[in-house]
C-alpha cells in the first residue's frame, strides 16, 4: 500500500522542487533516504528487562524490530564492560519510511506541549537532519499507563540533498514544522 506522504512527494514536493531549484532530471530533486531511530541505553544496558522493554517500545513505535548496539571495548570510568548493550538502533527505508514521518510531522510534534515548531539549525552540512525527542509519550501507540520511565529517543533524517538548503525546502515541503 502506497503511504500518504510518499504519494505527495510525488505529486506535489517533486514539481515544486525542480522548479525552485531549477532540476532537469527528476532523479536529482532531493528525497528522504532513510530515517534512523537510536536510543541510548545508559545504566539499563545490564539490566536485561529494561532492555527487552526499550527494545519493545522502539518496536512499536517504529513497527520495525531495531538492533541492540553493544560497547567495543571496556571503559571502566564509564562502567561500562565489553559487549554490553548500550543502545537501540533501527533503520527505517521506503514505505515504514514515510508511514513514520507521516506519523512523527502530522501527530507526534503537534503533541508536545507548548510546542513552537523544531529548530532549522540541526542539519550537519550535508543534507542531514537530527531531532532528539525528550519523551516518548508523544507517539499514540504508546500507552501512558504502560510506561515504567520517560525516555528519549533521537531521530536522524538522512536525505540525498547536497545541501542543507535543499534539505530544508525538502522537509518543510513534506510538512515539517520548523520554527519562524
Amino acid at each position: 500500500m502506497a503511504q500518504r506522504l510518499k504519494k505527495y512527494y510525488l505529486d506535489k514536493v517533486v514539481p515544486q522542487l525542480s522548479e525552485q531549484f531549477n532540476y532537469t532530471n527528476s532523479h536529482s530533486v532531493p528525497r528522504v533516504t532513510k530515517v534512523v531511530l537510536n536510543r541510548g541505553l545508559g545504566q539499563d544496558g545490564s539490566n536485561s528487562k529494561k532492555l527487552e522493554y526499550c527494545l519493545n517500545e522502539l518496536t512499536t513505535i517504529a513497527g520495525q524490530y531495531g538492533v541492540v548496539t553493544r560497547s567495543k571495548k571496556a571503559i571502566a570510568t564509564f562502567k561500562v564492560r565489553e559487549q554490553q548493550p548500550v543502545g537501540i538502533a533501527i533503520t527505517l527505508r521506503g514505505d515504514r519510511m514515510y508511514a513514520f514521518l507521516d506519523r512523527l510531522i502530522n501527530l507526534a510534534l503537534p503533541r508536545i506541549r507548548d510546542f513552537q515548531g523544531i529548530s532549522a539549525k540541526s542539519f550537519d552540512g550535508h543534507g542531514n537532519y537530527s531531532l532528539g525527542l525528550e519523551e516518548q509519550l508523544m507517539f499514540p501507540e504508546i500507552d501512558y499507563d504502560q510506561i515504567d520511565q520517560i525516555r528519549g529517543m533521537d531521530v536522524t533524517i538522512v536525505t540525498s540533498a547536497g545541501t542543507d538548503e535543499e534539505a530544508t525546502a525538502l522537509l518543510k515541503s513534506l510538512g515539517m514544522p520548523f520554527k519562524a
